[in-house]
């Protein structure tokens, strides 16, 4: 990671989804013409049915996101093609009042989903040596199989044990995989120590990570610096975080703020946990796409780690005592 710059990747105007795996199932013409029937069927009700009698918030919100998804890749110029979405949809409830629902918000959701995906690809194109790829999600992500990682990737995915082992079965029903020569493996979100958790699973804070995070259950803003926490401790200097942060987590329910410093508070808090931040807003991102104006809106940003991660510390800990008790002052000339 050494020499590697902060950058703010823009993704293009055009019309052409981002980049996906070469041989994902494609999407057929009886999924397109069923389209009409799946989109009048009801996200609460299907996450009911596929989780059981109750509906659990968490899988509710992860369903949206997959009909967002699915909705997304039958549009005749997708910004993304998921292959995966329609498979974590349940073909026996109705959808009808899906766009009721207050979050993610449709136009919004699109957008990120775009950012992360093109972003994620870029920042692992810059260097052979980030094959470490941590996701925070809702659990029913399909970026692990339908985007093209490189060659041993190891890609952990945070997120609801629950939601994740609903997803995981109806994708390994469909067929997904992840890319040839990488590993996913699965931490879930609760775990009483995170951090821990991560590097028992194999995460090593002594490589370079590249974080990104979409649609990962938050509600607080002591969520979001818990959140902000567990990357500054994990991720190696020089490594990279991205992704998607509602505004709202920057505003106590008592608080009333402009949407800009809502923006502005959340960049601070980045900034507070060592990471140097770019943010871009929606209308910077594509000032073509018709966003929806109501709501609280998202914030997009790539931020660079400038921080030791707990690991390096470690290792800077270890070394000095060692030096200390050697008596070598000529060591120092190591660090």
């Amino acid at each position: 990671m050494a020499g590697l710059r902060l950058r703010c990747f823009i993704p293009p105007t055009t019309t052409e989804p981002s980049a996906v795996r070469s041989n994902p199932p494609a999407i057929s013409l009886e999924w397109r013409k069923n389209s009409e029937v799946r989109q009048s069927r009801n996200c609460r009700t299907a996450a009911a049915r596929l989780g059981g009698e109750r509906p659990d918030p968490l899988l509710e919100a992860a369903v949206r996101a997959a009909f967002l998804r699915f909705q997304e890749s039958l549009r005749p110029d997708p910004q993304f093609i998921d292959p995966y979405s329609s498979c974590l949809l349940s073909s026996t409830v109705s959808h009808h009042d899906v766009e009721s629902k207050y979050s993610p918000n449709p136009c919004q959701y699109r957008l990120a989903t775009k950012f992360i995906d093109d972003n994620l690809l870029s920042m692992l194109g810059t260097t052979e040596d980030l094959r470490q790829i941590v996701l925070l999600t809702d659990g029913m992500d399909t970026r692990p199989y339908r985007l093209n990682w490189p060659r041993s990737s190891v890609i952990f995915e945070i997120s609801p044990q629950s939601v994740f082992n609903i997803a995981s079965q109806k994708l390994k029903e469909a067929g997904a995989k992840v890319s040839r020569n990488c590993i996913l493996l699965h931490v879930p979100l609760e775990s009483t120590d995170l951090q821990l958790a991560l590097c028992e699973r194999g995460y090593n804070g002594n490589k370079p990570s590249l974080w990104a995070i979409q649609g990962f259950p938050m509600s607080t803003t002591t969520n979001l610096i818990d959140i902000l926490s567990l990357v500054s401790c994990s991720a190696m200097k020089g490594s990279i975080f991205l992704g998607e942060f509602p505004t709202s987590l920057a505003v106590e329910s008592s608080q009333i703020e402009a949407k800009d410093n809502r923006q502005d508070k959340i960049q601070r808090l980045l900034v507070d946990h060592g990471f140097l931040v770019n943010a871009t807003r929606r209308d910077e991102i594509n000032k073509d796409s018709q966003l929806d104006k109501s709501g609280d809106g998202s914030f997009l940003f790539i931020a660079e780690q400038l921080r030791f991660s707990d690991a390096q510390m470690e290792i800077w800990r270890t070394h000095l005592e060692r030096i200390e008790d050697e008596g070598d002052e000529e060591g120092f000339d190591e660090l």
